[in-house]
């Protein structure tokens, strides 16, 4: 069957299964496929999911079949009579049955090397619809399946995640290069901290106005404490695309470089503040302690998170209370009285005085009213003290986050962060 050469080629996405739909199973096939699309210049417009039923998936499949070039299913493959995804692709591309020999002698091998014996029901795995294009699943038994039908391309994979993704990136992915010339899709991703969406986005108004010379499209992924601008641009050639996406860039950050702190490779694991401080102070050979009270540990949490911390992290103290404050900190009782646990005075001793205790070169101290509950008139629940010690001195800075505990961790803790990237790298 011959194809037709698509500008930008569409894909859609059907996961299916009850198991999805009442939240008993996360989803993270779909994004896993999306990326992997995309990456292959390979756009994504819907992603969909349907539960275990005929009606819904055939009605789910002509929908998608009028919107996309490429339908990828995942689910319902299973031996058991809940998979009903094999028969009623059968149904859908009016097909027979056979029994494919490869896929076969691959489940036979799979059983035989656990010493155990085909059953009837697994042996059904290898009866596939007769026009299909077999994918033999090289981690499980059941196969993947590939159609066409009017210039169009569906492909069946199990929803178990280890035997899709194995499937995608080893037999899916470079039968569709083959198939088709794809286009290149370039995503490119700036890391910004310490100011919200809307302000960023009043900030840099006429810089995105003039991204449509250029036909990127711009993308703000807010989560607490911390906005992602992300540039996408499509075309032929890839050079050319990096080119003009990383001039807008460079343009970006004379705009709002104080705000940046990292950029994200689109389809690599995304840097964190904490393994961006990590590559800091193991260049330097410095070392961090934290003394957290708000945050309750959340900074250690993130610092914690990085393989081979230990490199360059001591230690926290969770003075969570004012009488461990003074006798794990060396806070002066008197400067509790006078200005209070949540004061530039009090964070800022709490920062030199884990400093001083776990002999680092930084430290880390926090001190606020998370919330719900808890806040005055004169500090209002959100109200968070962040202090950041260095050899050359002691500085601090007042945040006012919102009513929202978990947020408000969230948000103080990469505020944290943040301030302490700024002075090792200044």
């Amino acid at each position: 069957m011959e194809f037709s050469i698509f500008t930008v080629m569409t894909a859609e996405i059907i996961t299916i299964g009850d198991e999805i739909l009442i939240g008993q199973v996360i989803d993270t096939n779909s994004a896993f496929i999306a990326q992997q699309l995309n990456l292959s210049g390979i756009a994504v417009k819907q992603i969909s999911s349907v539960s275990d039923n005929k009606e819904h998936i055939l009605k789910a499949l002509d929908e998608a079949a009028q919107r996309a070039q490429l339908i990828l299913i995942t689910g319902g493959l299973g031996p058991t009579k809940d998979d009903i995804t094999k028969h009623t692709l059968s149904q859908y591309f009016n097909s027979g049955w056979r029994l494919d020999e490869e896929v076969l002698k691959h489940v036979e091998f799979l059983f035989n090397s656990r010493g155990l014996q085909v059953t009837p029901i697994n042996r059904k795995q290898a009866e596939v619809p007769d026009n299909c294009t077999v994918i033999v699943n090289a981690n499980g038994t059941a196969p993947g399946m590939w159609f066409e039908k009017d210039l169009k391309v569906f492909v069946s994979m199990p929803g178990v995640p280890y035997e899709m993704k194995a499937m995608m990136l080893n037999e899916v992915i470079p039968r569709l290069k083959i198939k088709f010339k794809l286009p290149v899709i370039v995503h490119k991703t700036i890391l910004t901290q310490g100011i919200g969406e809307s302000f960023l986005a009043d900030l840099i108004e006429d810089w995105e106005n003039s991204l449509a010379l250029h036909a990127i499209k711009l993308a703000y992924l807010p989560s607490p404490g911390m906005v992602r601008l992300r540039l996408s641009l499509s075309g032929t050639d890839e050079k050319q695309l990096n080119e003009v996406v990383d001039a807008k860039i460079r343009e970006l950050q004379s705009l709002i470089s104080q705000y940046i702190y990292g950029y994200e490779t689109y389809g690599e694991e995304p840097p964190t503040l904490g393994t961006i401080i990590g590559k800091l102070l193991r260049k330097q050979h410095k070392t961090l302690a934290t003394a957290e009270s708000c945050t309750g540990g959340y900074i250690a949490h993130l610092i914690t998170k990085v393989a081979g911390s230990s490199d360059y992290y001591k230690g926290s103290v969770v003075s969570y209370t004012n009488d461990i404050k003074v006798l794990e900190l060396g806070i002066k009782e008197a400067n509790i009285i006078n200005y209070g646990a949540v004061s530039s005075q009090v964070v800022e001793a709490m920062a030199a005085g884990i400093k001083h205790k776990f002999n680092t070169d930084y430290a880390i101290a926090t001190s606020g009213i998370a919330g719900p509950t808890g806040g005055t008139a004169e500090l209002p629940v959100g109200t968070i003290w962040i202090a950041v010690a260095t050899a050359n001195g002691v500085f601090s800075e007042k945040f006012l986050f919102g009513n929202n505990r978990e947020r408000n961790i969230e948000r103080a803790s990469l505020a944290a962060l943040n301030m302490l990237r700024k002075a090792i790298e200044n």
